[in-house]
């Protein structure tokens, strides 16, 4: 059997102290990039493997990092999630750190599972998503003191929040859509969203509504709300188009949505209806970007989620290492992603 590999082996071979392979596993914040990869790659070459049972006792941290999974709903918009744990996953790694999935049904549920984790596997931190109104999750680990940041505004208190946060602005987003639609020729352009008290939802609607005023146009009737379905798009974008058949564009809050209004729009009982501009084909603009939106050539807005996850990471790490001097939250701004649809 060929000799186990040791941290000595490892700085040997890397020409650096054993102190510095340490900090590039342990505290990789604190090595230059140069000397982290030049480590990192022996590491590999070598097969050194760390031993976590030892590290725990030796640090008193787990480096896992806790997220928890969401059933797939309509097979639409579950992959925006895939997209952001994958980009956690790898940010993580790259920061020595592991990410621990969990289920939960509910908050409530969701708290429990956090107890049962921290006496179980003794995670470092916590990233929370899907953040509300009062969340009580986040008011849970603040109590006990457990570092987290959430993928989510805490919606309601933004301006005096004790926790940092990651998140992309869907006002800008929705915003920029209307422009794009406005620029191409619409002036009735009506919203698909859920309803109101939904933080992103609400967010997402505001970006539309203000964009409009500020072209002088009154969204007033041009908006409608609804649960997150294929089936509801299609019937809210219908319930719209009869209402208002000036209506020649749809702004949606996420592209389950816009696929319904995609099925609504290219409906022979509907495409007459444009009668103030019948040049214009009934235009639709999704969110999220998910691989449906591609597949079907619908325009959507794409979330930064690679750099939402390394920024989540970052503000964790930093906070796990008492290197997290203030709450300063991240922003980031979604792009267009311009398709046939519109």
């Amino acid at each position: 059997m060929a000799d186990k590999v040791t941290i000595a082996d490892v700085a040997r071979v890397a020409g650096v102290s054993r102190q510095t392979v340490s900090n590039v596993l342990n505290t990789p914040d604190v090595v230059r990039e140069e000397t982290r990869r030049r480590v990192l790659d022996v590491v590999g070459e070598l097969g050194y493997r760390v031993n976590q049972a030892a590290r725990q006792m030796r640090t008193g941290r787990s480096r896992l990092i806790a997220i928890r999974i969401d059933p797939d709903r309509d097979g639409i918009n579950g992959s925006v999630l895939d997209r952001f744990l994958h980009g956690l996953t790898d940010s993580a790694a790259r920061s020595g750190y592991r990410v621990l999935l969990y289920t939960a049904d509910d908050d409530r549920t969701e708290i429990a599972t956090f107890e049962d984790l921290l006496g179980a596997y003794e995670p470092d931190g916590f990233v929370l998503t899907g953040t509300h109104h009062q969340d009580p999750r986040a008011s849970w680990l603040l109590g006990k003191g457990v570092p987290f940041v959430t993928f989510g505004r805490p919606w309601g208190e933004e301006s005096e929040a004790r926790h940092p946060w990651v998140d992309v602005d869907g006002a800008a987003g929705t915003a920029a859509a209307t422009r794009h639609l406005l620029d191409a020729g619409h002036s009735r352009i009506g919203f698909l969203g859920w309803p109101t008290g939904s933080g992103v939802g609400d967010d997402r609607r505001e970006g539309w509504a203000r964009t409009l005023a500020e072209a002088g146009i009154d969204p007033s009737g041009l908006s409608r709300a609804t649960s997150d379905a294929v089936a509801d798009g299609e019937a809210a974008a219908r319930d719209l188009i009869d209402s208002d058949p000036g209506v020649t564009a749809l702004v949606c809050v996420s592209d389950s949505l816009a696929v319904g209004g995609l099925h609504a729009a290219r409906s022979p009982g509907l495409a007459w209806r444009v009668d103030t501009r019948p040049d214009l084909p009934i235009a639709v603009i999704g969110f999220d970007d998910t691989p449906v939106a591609k597949a079907v050539g619908l325009t959507s807005l794409s979330q930064p989620l690679k750099e939402a996850a390394a920024s989540c990471v970052s503000l964790l790490a930093r906070a796990l290492d008492g290197t997290q001097t203030s709450q300063a939250p991240v922003l980031l701004e979604p792009s267009l992603v311009v398709r046939q649809s519109a």
